[in-house]
């Protein structure tokens, strides 16, 4: 089980089993979102729980996905396909420890210039097809 918050615990969620590889996201989006890139993993929705909905803000980055952040504090937390049976949660929003870690970054053609991506992970253009 691993759980987080928004700064201001008004939104608590909890998710189920262990996280998967996490991805850093780099497009204009995410980085406008949270104000640098976007680190997170994705996770099955039937496994995640979360206890004050009601302050969730809901905006539709796209046609196809909403991102979620705390009304109240701001804080960014999800990514969210409405028709997919996943969603993604920032890792900054997640208690310690997460047990999981960076394994590529997407969306590097996108990245800010104010930093390099120098830790040696896959780095994509867009998002990797699984083989």
């Amino acid at each position: 089980m691993h759980g987080g918050s928004c700064a201001c615990e008004a939104v608590v969620f909890k998710v189920t089993g262990g996280l998967p590889a996490a991805s850093a996201c780099h497009c204009s989006k995410c980085r406008k979102h949270t104000g640098h890139f976007e680190a997170g993993v994705d996770v099955a929705k039937s496994n995640v729980s979360i206890t004050g909905e009601g302050s969730i803000t809901w905006y539709y980055s796209s046609e196809k996905v909403r991102r979620g952040f705390c009304r109240i504090c701001g804080t960014p937390l999800f990514f969210d396909p409405p028709e997919a049976d996943w969603i993604g949660i920032n890792l900054g929003a997640f208690d310690k420890p997460t047990g999981t870690k960076l394994a590529l970054h997407i969306f590097v053609a996108d990245k800010g210039d104010y930093y390099d991506i120098a830790d040696g992970l896959p780095q994509y253009n867009t998002v990797p097809v699984a083989e």
